[in-house]
């Protein structure tokens, strides 16, 4: 469904010496330099998968969300989606995908959003009975009829977002970009706009593209993440392969009475490990540590523990999918 094959994207940018001579000379005398946004990026999806496309902010996803959905032209490589290169096949390639961004909206601030739909449907050239069927589809897996004769402007946040994502299914799109679509709702909203996503994929089969600082999205839509880093590749694979490769962290939580349970621990000293095996944070009686298992077994860790300080209510629990990527991260991984 999706091919991407060694995409790059260079972006050129004008440098300026200091002062006022520097600004008269960049005026007459330009000089350019090249800044790489994404570097021979390559990754394939199959038709039907929820991909996670994930890194920090300024690796690259928005220039490569960009040029799949044909905003912008590849420096080179090739994108093709359902056999339609973006930018070659324009016209009847926005007919098969559908774009969400969290932060923005498609549609008119002051109609109705029954209103925009109608508008939208002669845009997308969608039949009558056609457009009937689908409205009827969207209403039952979105819920939208609560709302559907309002002006956009007095919808709440998750309104607006269940609204924005039956615009862009309006047309049956076979590809679905979704670019922080639960960004700013509270956990219950979340949760219906995660489920709504499952229904419409399982039902139709529709292809999602899902960039979010949101892991719980990850987590509960993904089975596969692409992570990318500095316009590169860092990670693709199940979320599973990420856990057994990069999943060594374990979070142990635990109630002490100790006056400074972190001085009183030294864990970095007793075990001779680096800051980045151990981290310690307490609040009132609550102390959480992350740790390295590969540096320190567990067992070791929770001996050590209760031998120098008392403890109540302790756990420990394998660290979530954000914890393992902060650590990436952290780390400097990029390739």
């Amino acid at each position: 469904m999706i091919n991407v094959e060694n995409l790059r994207k260079e972006f050129k940018k004008t440098v300026k010496e200091p002062g006022l001579r520097g600004s008269v000379k960049s005026l007459f005398h330009p000089k350019k330099e090249t800044v790489v946004a994404v570097n021979d990026i390559s990754f394939n999806v199959p038709k039907g998968e929820i991909l996670g496309f994930i890194g920090p902010n300024g690796a690259g996803k928005s220039t490569v969300i960009k040029m799949l959905t044909g905003i912008l032209t590849p420096t080179s490589g090739k994108c093709t989606i359902n056999g339609k290169n973006p930018r070659e096949n324009r016209k009847s390639y926005v007919k098969e995908i559908g774009v969400v961004f969290g932060q923005r909206t498609q549609l008119w601030w002051d109609l109705p959003l029954r209103e925009t739909y109608t508008v939208l449907k002669e845009m997308y050239e969608v039949p009558d009975d056609r457009f009937k069927k689908r409205m009827a589809f969207l209403n039952e897996v979105l819920n939208l009829e609560d709302f559907i004769s309002s002006p956009v402007r007095t919808l709440s946040l998750g309104q607006r977002m269940r609204a924005d994502i039956a615009a862009s299914l309006l047309h049956s799109p076979k590809v679905l970009f979704l670019d922080e679509p639960t960004i700013g709702l509270d956990v219950v909203v979340k949760d219906n706009i995660r489920r709504a996503i499952e229904d419409i994929n399982r039902q139709e089969q529709t292809t999602v593209i899902l960039t979010t600082h949101d892991l719980a999205d990850i987590e509960q839509l993904s089975k596969r993440i692409v992570m990318i880093d500095k316009g590169r590749n860092v990670f693709d694979g199940a979320i599973a392969d990420l856990k057994a490769k990069y999943g060594q962290i374990r979070e142990m939580k635990f109630e002490t009475d100790a006056a400074d349970p972190e001085r009183a621990l030294s864990y970095l000293s007793h075990f001779s490990i680096s800051a980045e095996d151990c981290v310690v944070e307490t609040e009132g009686k609550s102390v959480k540590v992350r740790f390295n298992s590969a540096a320190v077994p567990v067992s070791d860790m929770l001996a050590y523990t209760l031998e120098r300080v008392s403890v109540s209510d302790i756990a420990v629990k394998d660290a979530d999918i954000e914890e393992i990527i902060r650590r990436l991260y952290s780390q400097g991984v990029s390739g």
